[in-house]
């Protein structure tokens, strides 16, 4: 027969001797073994663990660090070509560092993610490594120093051992490039990951990391976890340091992906605070916790649509789910009605015009020589910079954004809301291979743009001081996941926290019990 998750977790947790082999009864001569499922599955429990059940087995030295990486490894070489989530791999120098970190939880000396598995984005430099930012333009443009996150990562023991695909030059809310190809959703290949942290999603979805680093300039870090059922943060402004070159670029951050909530809070809490030689990284530092106060009580504002988008029957009714499941705990949930006074496009103009007149603008505009290695997309956002991008645009951008905030502050946070919820896309059946320059897109029978007709999240980088959660709501017909995303007050990141953890224990959650993506199974 075959051992279900909960089993193997509970063998885990009931059995003593360092590594799976021996926690799980499968050593030579073990009467389970008959009993057990395939080495495929014994790889499957062990690449979806969380990062709070693994770091709990490595301290009761019941599991290494290095058989969860060698499990993913595996299932990455099974998973990789169909998903193509990953642009570089980097497994000789990840298990030496799970050798090291299976060393120190030996010795008693673990760090805060000793051993965990943690991918970085297509944009995240470590020394050495290749970052191609998803063109074929810097297809061998080598690092020469790592990022402050990636310092922090490698300072709190993380097993760095892949690298996530993006959309070119990260200007897309799907995942493909003429460098890497698409990018498929394990829930259902057909269909998008989201972008610009896609393959970040996807890894995550398909238990080839446990943690992922994600950026958020559009909505990347939140559109992603909403294809894939997960668990993201786009922390406020400055709360997890950046490239100091790209400090003015106020729309733009970094943040965290996983697949659970608390896994999610332990990477922000690694990668978040200051930085030695980064401008824009706020101190002193916070530490989010992981337990919060319930709910009751709490007032909560809901925009099912930001006054603007069309919203999928399937999105609308996870999302009044989720919101019900608040209620039951005591939560004081009410629609408003947002007076913007701008609709979806007109936020996303302002968007491009604070990315695309300054600093980011400048870089894309010097993507022009090699024009012909661009992607349709590519070309679209180059053009753009170099041409209608300026000093006018930059003021009209920031006159939009003083408009939104002094909109959504005054008609929740001033009326005593603690916090908004709304939907992160109004539909998950995005095909996978969506080019905004050549495709449709439909919105349960009606037309959208392809663009930015079906994302509520640029809102929310124009207003990068308020910190905004992403959270899973359910599965669609299309086995597709949902999610909404929870805005607070600026600054006020524990606030989002809250609302999530009560949602968490609340509802049935994705990569629990049967709830995987049937690729578990394939």
């Amino acid at each position: 027969m075959n051992v279900s998750r909960r089993q193997a977790l509970q063998l885990l947790g009931a059995t003593a001797g360092f590594g799976v082999a021996g926690a799980l009864g499968l050593g030579n001569g073990s009467p389970l073994r008959a009993a057990t499922s395939s080495s495929k599955s014994r790889d499957l429990e062990l690449a979806y663990l969380s990062a709070s059940e693994q770091l709990k087995l490595f301290r009761q030295k019941k599991l290494s660090p290095v058989e969860v990486l060698q499990a993913q490894l595996r299932l990455t070489d099974q998973r990789r070509e169909l998903i193509n989530c990953f642009t570089f791999l980097h497994p000789e120098q990840a298990l030496e560092q799970a050798r090291v970190s299976e060393r120190r939880w030996m010795q008693g000396s673990p760090r805060a993610l000793e051993g965990i598995t943690v991918s970085l984005k297509d944009e995240n430099a470590r020394k050495g490594w290749i970052v191609t930012a998803g063109s074929k333009l810097f297809k061998n443009r080598v690092m020469t120093s790592d990022d402050a996150v990636v310092v922090k990562l490698l300072g709190a023991g993380a097993v760095l051992h892949a690298q996530t695909t993006v959309p070119e030059m990260y200007f897309l809310g799907v995942t493909w490039s003429d460098l890497w190809g698409v990018t498929r959703n394990p829930w259902n290949p057909q269909y998008a990951v989201g972008g610009s942290s896609g393959g970040s999603g996807a890894a995550l979805a398909s238990g080839l990391t446990t943690l992922a680093m994600g950026s958020d300039m559009g909505g990347s870090i939140r559109i992603p976890a909403a294809f894939n059922g997960l668990w993201g943060l786009k922390p406020p402004y400055a709360r997890v340091p950046g490239d100091s070159s790209y400090a003015p670029l106020l729309p733009s951050g970094l943040g965290p992906l996983a697949r659970t909530l608390p896994d999610m809070i332990h990477l922000e809490n690694v990668i978040s605070g200051p930085a030695p030689g980064v401008i824009n990284s706020l101190r002193p530092k916070l530490d989010l916790p992981l337990s919060y106060p319930a709910v009751k009580g709490m007032r909560i504002a809901y925009s099912p649509d930001q006054g603007w988008a069309r919203i999928s029957t399937n999105v609308r009714r996870n999302t009044e789910a989720a919101l019900e499941v608040l209620r039951r705990q005591g939560a004081v949930v009410e629609q408003v009605d947002l007076r913007l006074g701008v609709n979806g496009d007109e936020i996303r103009v302002a968007l491009l015009e604070a990315l695309l007149s300054g600093v980011m603008g400048a870089d894309m505009a010097d993507l022009l020589a090699g024009r012909d290695q661009l992607t349709s997309y590519g070309r679209h956002f180059a053009d753009l910079a170099s041409k209608g991008m300026g000093p006018e645009q930059a003021r009209h951008a920031a006159q939009v954004a003083a408009k939104l905030y002094d909109a959504v502050d005054s008609q929740v946070f001033q009326r005593g809301y603690q916090a908004l919820i709304m939907p992160t896309i109004s539909t998950s059946e995005v095909p996978a291979d969506l080019d905004p320059f050549r495709d449709k897109l439909l919105v349960d029978g009606v037309e959208v743009n392809p663009m930015t007709g079906w994302v509520l999240t640029p809102l929310w980088n124009l207003l990068n001081w308020n910190p905004v959660l992403a959270a899973p709501t359910g599965l669609d017909p299309s086995n597709m996941p949902t999610g909404i995303q929870i805005a607070a007050p600026t600054y006020e990141d524990a606030t989002c926290i809250r609302v999530g953890m009560a949602l968490a224990k609340g509802m049935p959650q994705l990569y629990t019990g049967t709830r995987f993506p049937t690729l578990q199974d394939s």
